[in-house]
């Protein structure tokens, strides 16, 4: 599976554009600002129906305009078929087809094209705090797994109204503790679906993520990714019962899923305060070739693989490493942004890589 062609209209800095693309890899260059990065967003809005950088839908709109539209044909090499995906967005409102077909839920969508992107943003998923963690493995269980996500939704919401339960009680000082048990006994079968699924998920990548640092790396270090939470030391329903005092308190549910983290570390300490630069974007890389692992091993479709600037935060070897894997064909289609043309096309053209080059000046 591969994107044939892409035309964007008012999306971001482009006003009108259209491109048909190589089924192996594509160098998009350009000067900084010239458009390359949204480019690659307007793909995966393709994919998932939003950006990959924005949760508001109103940020992509080109200023001036009150619109923009993206319409994009995948070819299916093995069937020979071609689905043309849209997502257009106006005046608040945003509709995604397939083939002309509006889905009745986004949800419905996510997974059929699949999508990883490797930004330099990626570096946040070490350094930030345990939410931008779970987000990112959330994102990816979710698109293979609808029943998780449907979970992590309703989770979401009983934890809302869990939480303002408990608010209501601080400022008040009336404890209503048997609505609390009413949502407590929902908010336990979500978490611990929660709980399993991360839990198996780590356990499936982890060998795909070892062995990707592994190459990336030379085997120079010794890495290692654990899902921590709460429940591993005690039941959901006794974690709750332990900490409702604490959350009458504070106003707030102190213990669940939504408190779990992802240890990341390297020779046996946290990357985030031990890891050279070097090394943690290897860290950050492997963790998003290991998604695109279980993407393909879960549908055996191989995602398009975005590289958004990459050639500026990797070393030499590491980057030798990577293009001998896309040289391999162990990925599909792949795009790789960068502000250096001549840079490209030597570093692909060292590695027999075909590819062609598209020159992207002011969107």
């Amino acid at each position: 599976m591969y994107l044939k062609t892409l035309q964007l209209t008012n999306f971001k800095n482009y006003t009108e554009a259209s491109f048909t693309f190589n089924d192996n890899v594509n160098g998009i260059v350009g000067a900084n600002g010239s458009g390359k990065t949204n480019l690659l967003d307007a793909i995966h809005y393709l994919s998932f129906g939003k950006s990959c950088f924005s949760a508001k839908d109103v940020s992509s709109v080109r200023l001036g305009t009150d619109f923009f539209a993206l319409h994009g044909d995948f070819a299916d090499e093995e069937s020979g078929n071609t689905t043309q995906v849209s997502c257009v967005y106006k005046n608040g409102t945003k509709s995604l087809k397939a083939n002309k077909k509006e889905y009745d839920r986004l949800s419905d969508h996510v997974g059929l094209f699949p999508v990883v992107m490797v930004s330099p943003y990626d570096s946040d998923i070490i350094n930030d705090g345990n939410e931008v963690r779970r987000r990112f493995f959330d994102k990816i269980i979710s698109q293979f797994d609808k029943i998780y996500l449907q979970h992590l939704i309703h989770y979401k919401k009983l934890l809302q109204q869990r939480n303002a339960v408990l608010r209501q009680q601080q400022e008040t000082g009336h404890a209503d503790y048997s609505l609390l048990q009413v949502i407590d006994l929902q908010i336990v079968e979500d978490g611990n679906l929660l709980y399993q699924r991360r839990k198996q998920f780590i356990e499936d990548i982890r060998p795909m993520f070892l062995e990707h640092y592994r190459q990336l790396s030379r085997g120079n270090e010794t890495v290692e990714v654990r899902y921590e939470s709460g429940l591993s030391e005690m039941t959901f329903r006794e974690g709750l019962e332990k900490n409702l005092v604490a959350d009458t308190k504070c106003g707030f549910t102190t213990f669940g899923v939504h408190k779990d983290d992802y240890d990341f570390t390297i020779d046996g300490h946290p990357v985030k305060h031990f890891g050279s630069q070097g090394q943690q974007k290897s860290f950050s890389l492997a963790l998003r070739l290991s998604q695109f692992d279980y993407a393909f091993a879960y549908n055996k479709r191989k995602p398009i693989l975005l590289l958004d600037d990459i050639f500026d935060k990797l070393d030499r070897n590491r980057i030798t490493e990577l293009l001998n894997m896309v040289g391999q064909e162990h990925f599909g289609q792949v795009f790789i942004s960068d502000t250096d043309e001549t840079r490209v096309r030597a570093i692909l053209g060292e590695h027999g890589i075909a590819h062609e080059i598209f020159e992207i000046r002011r969107g």
